[in-house]
Order: C-alpha cells, then structure tokens, then sequence
C-alpha cells in the first residue's frame, strides 16, 4: 500500500452536509437581503406600511426561487449558456433593485447590462478554466 497517500480528517461543515442544505441556506440569504433590500427602497424613506413588506417579501421570495432554479439548471448548461444565465439573473436583480431608486428606465438598463457583462465575462473565464 505504498502508493497509497495518506488522508487526513474531513473538516466539519458549518451550513450542513448536502449540496441541497448549503443551496437551500444560500437561497434564503439571498433572498432575505434582497427583499429587505427592496422593501427599503421601495418604502423611500416613508414610513413602513403593509405594501413595502409584501414587496419586500415577494422581492426576496422570487429572487430565491430563480437562485434555487439556476443552482439546480446550471450545471447541465453548456459553459456559455451557463454564464449568460447568472449574467441574466445578475443583470435583473441588480437592474430592478437600481429601478427603485427612482431612476430611468433607460439608465436602469445601461447599468443592468453593465453588471451582467461583468458577470457573464467572470463566470465565462470560470467555467472555460475549470472544464
């Protein structure tokens, strides 16, 4: 057994063992800032009302699903088609959360595109260099 190399203990996980419990942890975080982050651009320095939780809620709640959707899709994508998705999810997420703030529909879409170029050229390098 001379070609065999020593293992070493596995270190302990700290968000669970499974692929499925740390994507299932990750989605709720996510979905969590993101809806509290919508909820507060939405209220605009108002007062809290009923109508700018429920944003905040649905907000998170369909931004988790797409995130648990995309975690599950993604890798059996092709590595551009892999990248355009997550530059896709990137670029709306980032391009609703800028339309709140109260700014055009155009410069919301210029600085959407912005961030899922960015995003889709990082993951595109990512995926072309890990395969």
């Amino acid at each position: 057994m001379a070609h065999v190399a020593p293992t070493s203990a596995a270190a302990p996980r700290v968000f669970g063992g499974s692929a499925v419990t740390r994507t299932a942890t990750a989605a709720v975080l996510i979905g969590l800032v993101y809806g509290i982050w919508a909820a507060g651009m939405a209220r605009d320095a108002g007062p809290i009302t009923t109508g700018n939780v429920l944003h905040g809620v649905v907000a998170g709640v369909v931004v988790a699903a797409v995130f648990m959707g995309l975690r599950r899709i993604a890798p059996g994508l092709p590595r551009e088609l892999r990248a355009a998705a997550w530059a896709g999810f990137a670029g709306i997420a980032f391009g609703y959360l800028y339309s709140l703030g109260d700014a055009t529909v155009l410069r919301s879409t210029i600085m959407a595109l912005a961030v899922a170029a960015g995003v889709f050229a990082v993951m595109f390098y990512r995926y072309y260099t890990s395969e």
